[in-house]
């Protein structure tokens, strides 16, 4: 290890943290029913997700929900499933008077339904849901897919965010990941993408692939600056078990991985884009430039998952169907859902503890800029960060933590209290934001601050699944 290198650099890579708990922790529910927490979406701001489990192909470090080889009929009838779902929830939520204000459409790959289906997502959402008059409504969609009849559909329905997976514009790279689209066909889908001048156009790369150098993911990221869109999100290689480049003996090299992240965050700061997290990487606009991103309290919004295999949550009640990753166990948590008969029994997730709830707040505000707002906590919680989560302090003495003062739109004279005589923050308000450092090292900051119970549980469902996924190897695949 090199001088000035902590534990930390050794592998900075041990768990992308977009939220807590993770679904591996979640377990079966009985007597739970959704019309006992409509009320915990009542009025206006809530989130919905639709999800569109679907690929034309699956790529080699994928671990999320999706199906490939279903037809025309399938997709159909999932749909057909979705629309039941929505009429059986519409009673609860029309008796809560929910107001959704954002709607997320996720895959798989959602442009891969064909026009008319796709057109029935919109439907359905309107036909069932109500919406604030200017709801955000964002959309993935992979190269293969993005072509002008599907877009002109986009653009008619007022999408305001559309996220490409790209990913590489190099051939052997996208080779290496079992991509279904080469460079080319990218570049000209991501021109055809910002022709059309949404409000947000993102896309996403991959750095960490065995082969990749510095060079080749700069040379890629300056491809895609030179389209011009709004946000670039870069993401390590995770090669975890059950997807096929594990099966391939693919081994991703940390060490590189986290010279090459270095570089590319070096180079998108320097191209004018402002780092919100170790992934996200936002050009701002108007009066944003220069600043930094406005606070948003993210740690209990309430949001409500249509489909196989989307995350619903309701204050401490999370729930989805059961986590799955290979062919087979997708294919049964599809057919499942297609014949389900009651959508408002939920079956499957986990209720958070005080405790738990505490942790999920802290890593959905740390991981992100501005970071954690002391005196926010402080008046949610009744208790201090600092004193609920010592590890922070550990933090702050290796350098990968600071309080800042003044941070962001909630900032004010309250915030500039001196330190203490020990060298501590204050007890009270103050910023605790990760260092450019700290920030590299998220994916294994992050995985810290996961409870003791929770660990165990996630450890169980591996345990498990793993014996499961290996008795299935060398088995052929069925349609």
């Amino acid at each position: 290890m090199e001088k000035g290198q902590t534990m930390y650099h050794k592998n900075p890579y041990i768990q992308y943290m977009y939220s807590y708990p993770h679904k591996t922790a979640y377990r079966p529910l009985a007597g739970v029913n959704l019309r006992d927490y409509g009320q915990r979406f009542a009025g206006a701001g809530h989130g919905l997700y639709l999800h569109v489990p679907f690929c034309q192909s699956k790529c080699g470090y994928c671990n999320l929900f999706s199906v490939t080889g279903l037809g025309r009929e399938a997709m159909e009838g999932y749909l057909d499933a979705v629309e039941r779902q929505a009429s059986q929830y519409r009673e609860i939520l029309e008796s809560a008077g929910t107001v959704f204000s954002d709607f997320t459409i996720g895959g798989g790959t959602p442009l891969l339904l064909e026009e008319r289906q796709l057109q029935r997502v919109f439907d359905l959402a309107d036909k069932y849901m109500e919406f604030e008059e200017h709801r955000q409504i964002v959309i993935e969609t992979a190269p293969n897919q993005t072509t002008k009849e599907k877009l002109n559909l986009l653009k008619r329905q007022g999408i305001t965010r559309v996220s490409m997976g790209i990913q590489s514009f190099s051939d052997r790279e996208l080779a290496i990941l079992r991509r279904g689209h080469g460079g080319e066909r990218a570049r000209r889908a991501l021109e055809l993408l910002k022709s059309y001048d949404f409000p947000c156009v993102n896309v996403d790369f991959i750095y960490g692939i065995p082969g990749q150098t510095p060079e080749s993911l700069l040379g890629s990221l300056k491809e895609a600056v030179s389209f011009g869109p709004d946000e670039i999100f870069l993401y390590p290689l995770y090669v975890k078990h059950g997807v096929s480049l594990e099966r391939e003996g693919v081994v991703p090299e940390p060490e590189t991985a986290y010279q090459e992240y270095r570089e590319a965050a070096a180079y998108l700061k320097s191209e004018g884009f402002r780092q919100d997290s170790m992934r996200r990487f936002v050009r701002p606009k108007g009066t944003d430039v220069g600043g930094v991103r406005e606070f948003s309290d993210c740690g209990f919004a309430t949001s409500l998952a249509l489909g196989c295999g989307g995350r619903s949550y309701a204050g401490d009640l999370h729930f989805c169907t059961p986590y799955a990753i290979t062919r087979e166990s997708c294919m049964a948590e599809l057919r499942a859902f297609t014949e389900c008969r009651d959508y408002t029994s939920i079956t499957h997730g986990i209720l958070l503890s005080g405790e738990e709830e505490k942790r999920r707040y802290a890593i959905r505000h740390l991981l992100i800029r501005p970071g954690l707002d002391r005196e926010a906590y402080r008046q949610k919680f009744g208790t201090e960060a600092l004193e609920d989560f010592p590890l922070l302090l550990q933090w702050m003495e290796q350098g990968f933590l600071e309080e800042k003062k003044g941070t962001g739109k909630q900032a004010s004279e309250r915030q500039r209290a001196e330190r203490t005589e020990t060298g501590r923050p204050e007890t009270g308000p103050g910023w605790l934001t990760l260092t450019e450092e700290g920030l590299g090292l998220s994916d294994c900051l992050g995985p810290e601050l996961i409870s003791p119970e929770i660990r165990r549980k996630m450890e169980e469902w591996d345990d498990v699944h793993k014996k499961d996924h290996d008795s299935l190897q060398g088995q052929p695949e069925k349609l």
